[in-house]
Formats: structure tokens, C-alpha cells, sequence
């Protein structure tokens, strides 16, 4: 494996243990386990109705967003380099009492070959792509494992808002590269994971990439998919920066008077037949 990408799988197993024993609340474990949603309202909104429909789930960490698409009907299947998350992932499914959802661990440049099968739905969430170092590769792996007809769904932070800026005083400051060719990721070291979790890492040093949105569906439409929608949105999963205030229950936005800024972005692109 790819020395950077090893380094990002000693922290991501490290951060499973943290996540799956979830002391902040973060992860909707006990809705998950009682046959609910961890979905956030914009994917939950617009990845469409999957019941019945084979499903795979890349980067899918501990799990629970690959459960919770089972409970809306899905043939599901996550995928996740991390040997901790997966194994996290097969207690929670065993616990919600979905033993129909598999979990494989592997690579995700190396999924068409894991799993084995093709699917109707591919879905990417929140926090996937800044791990990967090559966009096309991974838009091929994609096409490769949609079906005729099937669309891949993703929902992403902006990496503009969220890669290249970041709070200054308040402000969104331009901070970081807008773009991170293969060989120059954003190196550094994270003491905590981004829970709020206090307990400390040891396998702290991680390879970040920012891909921007014209990367991602140049890469999409080179490897065949169609793009069939492409929104960006004012809320994010997380509080990406200390101004944003709670939008709801599961998100969050600047304030009323604050920047107007995008914070996210989502799109379907189908694979045609």
C-alpha cells in the first residue's frame, strides 16, 4: 500500500475504536441500532428510493450510514480500508439485527475486485474524497461498478470552504491549496479525531487531498457517467468552523449576517444503459 494511504489507515483504525464506542453522541449509534437513520437530511433527501436495490456503500467506516440505507430497503454492502471500522461495522449490523448487510474490507481503488458484484446505487458521503490521492481512479472504479442504468450518489464538503479556507478570527481565510496534485497531499498531524472525543491518538500524522468540484465531474464524465444533478448547499455536517451555528438537529450554517458561503455539495451521476 501506498506509504501515505498506510499512514491514513493506522489513524482511521485508531479513530473506529473512538467512533464505535461514541462517548459524544456524533455517530446516532442507539438510532442506528433501534432501526433508524444516521443519514444527515440532505443525502437522506435526495439519494432516492433504494428499496430493493443492490447498494454498495465506499469508504464506509464503522458503518452506520451503510445500515441505516438497509433500513430504508437496500441490499447493502460497505467497503472500508480500515480492518477496525469493518470490524465495528459487522457488530453494529449483527446488534441492529441486520445480518443481510455486509461488510468487506479492502481498498478503494481495489473495490470492483473485493465485493466482486456490480450495483444500482453507489454512494460516497461525508469526508471520503480528501483521502484519496487520484479523483480519476477512483471515478473508474465507480463506473466499473455501477450497473447499466445505475447512478452513483455523493455528498461532500465544500473544498473550497472546508479544504482551502479556514477560520481566521472568524473569517473563512484562504489558508491551503485549492487543488492537491497526487504527489503534494496536505500533511498533518491530528491529536484528537473530530468528535470532540478527549481521548488522544497516537497514530496522529495523515494525507489530506482537495479535489474541486470540476475535478471530480471531469473525472465522473471521463470514466461514462452522465451528470444528472449538481447542487451546492449552505449546511454541512459537521462545525467546520467555530461561527456556524445548528441548522435543525443534524447540520450546520453560518449565522444570519454572517458569509455567505457554500458549504457542501452533492450530485448524481448515472451510469448510461
Amino acid at each position: 500500500m501506498d506509504p501515505r494511504l498506510e499512514a491514513n489507515r493506522l489513524n482511521w483504525d485508531e479513530r473506529a475504536g473512538l467512533h464505535a464506542t461514541d462517548r459524544t453522541g456524533s455517530y446516532r449509534i442507539a438510532d442506528v441500532l433501534a432501526g433508524r437513520s444516521s443519514l444527515h437530511a440532505i443525502e437522506a433527501a435526495e439519494i432516492g428510493d433504494v428499496r430493493g436495490l443492490d447498494l454498495v456503500h465506499l469508504q464506509c467506516h464503522i458503518g452506520l450510514d451503510t445500515i441505516s440505507l438497509a433500513h430504508f430497503g437496500a441490499r447493502a454492502t460497505g467497503l472500508d480500508f480500515s480492518p477496525k471500522a469493518i470490524e465495528a461495522a459487522r457488530d453494529f449490523a449483527r446488534r441492529a439485527g441486520r445480518p443481510d448487510v455486509r461488510f468487506v474490507e479492502g481498498d478503494v481503488y481495489a473495490a470492483p475486485d473485493r465485493p466482486g458484484e456490480t450495483y444500482d446505487r453507489v454512494f460516497t458521503g461525508w469526508g471520503a474524497l480528501n483521502w484519496l490521492p487520484d479523483i480519476e481512479r477512483w471515478a473508474a472504479v465507480v463506473a466499473r461498478l455501477l450497473r447499466p442504468g445505475g447512478y452513483l450518489y455523493l455528498i461532500e464538503s465544500h473544498p473550497i470552504t472546508c479544504g482551502a479556507l479556514a477560520d481566521r478570527d472568524g473569517v473563512p481565510t484562504p489558508t491551503y491549496p485549492w487543488r492537491d496534485p497526487p504527489e503534494k497531499p496536505v500533511a498533518s498531524d491530528m491529536t484528537h479525531t473530530y468528535t470532540g472525543d478527549a481521548r488522544p491518538l497516537v497514530n496522529t500524522r495523515n494525507y489530506e487531498w482537495t479535489h474541486p468540484i470540476s475535478e471530480v465531474v471531469t473525472a465522473l464524465l471521463g470514466a461514462g457517467l452522465r451528470l444528472e444533478m449538481l447542487r451546492e448547499h449552505d449546511r454541512v455536517a459537521w462545525k467546520a468552523y467555530p461561527t456556524l451555528v445548528e441548522d435543525g438537529v443534524d447540520l450546520w450554517r453560518f449565522p444570519a449576517g454572517g458569509p455567505s458561503l457554500p458549504l457542501a455539495y452533492s450530485l448524481r451521476a448515472r451510469r448510461p444503459g
